[in-house]
């Protein structure tokens, strides 16, 4: 059994039939592809942190490290939508693929930060509410309006059978990693036994940067001037470009929360703070098959091999 000081940190995102292993050198995408065969894409990585070394400053490094893992993310997307495809299927171009990514991420801000603010200032000027921006009650309507929208969105997806797929590779990247962990030796009959949830996941990881938000806006947004001169257009316009902005600062604290919570996994107040996120992944993950383990400990060991063995990066 590895020890802990010898263990490397390693993260993973499902992608299309297929799962991205990423680990703090490296990064590996395995995708079974139409006919049955595993493509592994191998790549060494690193961290911009690496050259800029306050970056990896606590509470600092949260932020560059969600940055990080978005465009991983949507690189790791773009390879495995090629690769899954069967071969009497035109490719999405890369601008297409782009232009796809950034709609999402425009729809995602609109459905997550503009919308449910735009619905507690309205609900705030309702006759027995009265409140605005600088209570208490507009950012916990806001948080719960937005943590709706969250679970509601996640179910939704859920009803596709391709993303009931992308879930059942999500649960097979967490119990690889619990596998490795533990020291157990990666083969599929060993993941098989390891638990879908695990505390470091993104799922959980969205949930505390919702609910940490609740905290941060009500003791930030009461000290300061929003132009009110200006009219109140204005005004929510520039409260929601500054809750943009705070997503980062928020994601450097809900990072170290959930770093911590992971490394005491048998503290009674920390295991109890993460369980909101383990219970969604009774929606985002799905008990994976022995095809869908075997391409997650693909990535998984090639990330691995990059990591220990400094190899040149390759594609398989």
């Amino acid at each position: 059994m590895i020890s802990k000081h010898d263990r490397i940190d390693v993260g993973g995102q499902a992608v299309i039939e297929g799962v991205m292993m990423r680990s703090p050198k490296a990064m590996s995408i395995a995708v079974r592809k139409p006919d049955g065969s595993i493509i592994v894409r191998e790549d060494e990585w690193k961290s911009i942190s690496r050259s800029i070394k306050p970056l990896k400053w606590p509470f600092l490094r949260g932020g560059l490290i969600l940055l990080e893992a978005m465009i991983n993310g949507f690189q790791a997307l773009m390879f495995s939508a090629d690769q899954a495809l069967d071969q009497d299927e035109e490719p999405l171009s890369p601008l297409a693929m782009t232009g796809t990514i950034v709609l999402a991420f425009a729809l995602g801000l609109l459905l997550f930060v503009v919308l449910p603010h735009v619905l507690s200032a309205v609900m705030g000027h309702l006759p027995y509410f009265n409140f605005d921006i600088n209570s208490l009650w507009f950012h916990l309507v806001d948080g719960v309006i937005k943590i709706f929208f969250f679970i509601a969105y996640i179910l939704l997806i859920s009803l596709s059978k391709e993303i009931r797929r992308v879930f059942q590779y999500h649960g097979a990247e967490h119990k690889s990693i619990f596998a490795y962990e533990a020291g157990d030796e990666l083969t599929v009959s060993n993941v098989r036994k390891y638990s879908r949830f695990h505390p470091r996941c993104g799922t959980a990881f969205i949930l505390v940067v919702l609910l940490i938000s609740i905290f941060i806006f009500s003791l930030v947004f009461p000290f300061l001037p929003f132009f009110k001169g200006d009219g109140i257009i204005v005004s929510n316009i520039l409260q929601i470009f500054l809750k943009m902005a705070l997503m980062f600062p928020i994601a450097g604290i809900s990072y170290e929360f959930i770093k911590l919570s992971g490394k005491y996994q048998n503290n009674f107040l920390l295991s109890f703070a993460v369980k909101p996120g383990l219970w969604m992944q009774h929606i985002t993950t799905k008990e994976p098959d022995d095809d869908q383990i075997e391409v997650a400990i693909k990535a998984l060991k090639s990330a691995l091999k990059i990591e220990h063995e400094q190899i040149v990066p390759s594609e398989n």
